[in-house]
């Protein structure tokens, strides 16, 4: 089928063909002519579209010379996105820093995390105006020094509090790792699980249910996870003066003795970590049930713990519940257990529909 084919010369012009496709090539059936500019090629195309098609003429809406004007871009801007962007950031009441440089290089993470000097390209990019690169490092001092942070997480606290449901919170930790030669007091080198050898920082951050954040930390590179979660809740507390609460975080963050502390303070947390073995809790359930699952199950167990003298009455009994991830079983499978069919350590052999405890 043959086609309006445009090609870039030696000499810089484009010329206008009629070509077909056939045999795997390009065979031009009709050369037309070279175009310098734009309103010179502008009638060798609609030549070369009359040639193919000479009795489907368009309709002539506009006069001739409107239809070979060119229309010059002078610029674009990406209205809709950053409007939408810097109405959340007045709505979440963040125009209180009146910094706009500071704005700037938050939204511009939003849409795309990336360096200082990044972001100001994606600005460009959008066509937003926006400050200079110095402008925003000047910026980077300027919140440190002044404490953005502590204003920030008061916004986002009270913005929470309008649901009036703040009785859970979740918290979990991820690691930062810089491509650094050197540790400057922040960023130091610690565990990693990757065997990493660079600097990183620890940071914490705590949300409400829906995901909302309500705080965030910066540890040095060094400590472990189980050691950010209680000062930062404990902190939370004081800050906001609030009694009852709920924590829900992974085994990672929540050691024996945070669990223990949190029972101190009075506050109930969930925890949450994934078995491969199934414990003594689900004796009873094996005993009257049997152990056959399927995917999805949920069951839920109390775990009574004696404590002696008065103690005892007081304790509330531990809650387990147990979810049975099939799917997970079967990449454990693929991955530790080879050809086999069996996960080490866990019981589970043969076919998914034949797993027993």
């Amino acid at each position: 089928m043959a086609y309006v084919r445009k090609v870039r010369t030696a000499s810089g012009a484009t010329a206008v063909q009629i070509a077909e496709h056939r045999d795997r090539r390009d065979r031009v059936l009709e050369h037309l002519g070279s175009a310098h500019t734009s309103e010179e090629l502008f009638p060798l195309v609609a030549a070369a579209r009359q040639r193919l098609a000479p009795l489907q003429d368009e309709l002539d809406f506009l006069p001739s010379a409107a239809a070979s004007r060119s229309v010059t871009i002078t610029g674009r801007r990406s209205i809709a996105l950053w409007g939408s962007l810097r109405r959340v950031h007045t709505d979440l009441g963040f125009e209180v820093l009146a910094d706009d440089a500071f704005a700037q290089l938050v939204l511009a993470r939003v849409i795309k995390p990336t360096s200082k000097a990044g972001s100001i390209r994606k600005l460009d990019a959008l066509g937003i105006p926006h400050a200079g690169l110095r402008s925003v490092f000047r910026c980077s001092a300027r919140f440190r020094a002044e404490d953005y942070r502590s204003e920030i997480s008061q916004l986002c606290f009270e913005n929470a509090r309008v649901d009036g449901n703040l009785t859970l919170v979740l918290y979990d930790v991820t690691i930062l790792c810089f491509e650094a030669e050197h540790e400057d007091g922040l960023r130091e080198v610690g565990f990693s699980e990757e065997c990493r050898v660079d600097p990183r920082i620890v940071v914490g951050l705590l949300t409400d249910r829906a995901g909302f954040p309500l705080g965030l930390t910066c540890w040095k590179g060094d400590r472990t996870e189980t050691l950010t979660m209680l000062p930062k809740v404990m902190d939370f507390l004081a800050r906001h003066d609030l009694r009852d609460l709920v924590v829900a975080a992974d085994a990672g963050a929540l050691s024996a003795a945070n669990l223990t502390a949190l029972d101190g303070a009075g506050l109930k947390f969930i925890v949450g970590s994934r078995q491969v073995k199934a414990p003594i809790d689900l004796e009873s359930h094996f005993h009257w049930r049997g152990d056959a699952f399927e995917g999805g199950r949920i069951i839920d167990t109390i775990t009574s713990r004696p404590l002696p003298g008065a103690a005892a009455a007081a304790k509330p009994f531990r809650i387990r519940v147990f979810v049975m991830n099939l799917s997970g079983a079967r990449r454990f499978i693929r991955g530790r257990g080879g050809r086999s069919g069996r996960v080490p350590g866990s019981g589970l052999s043969g076919t998914p529909a034949t797993w027993r405890r």
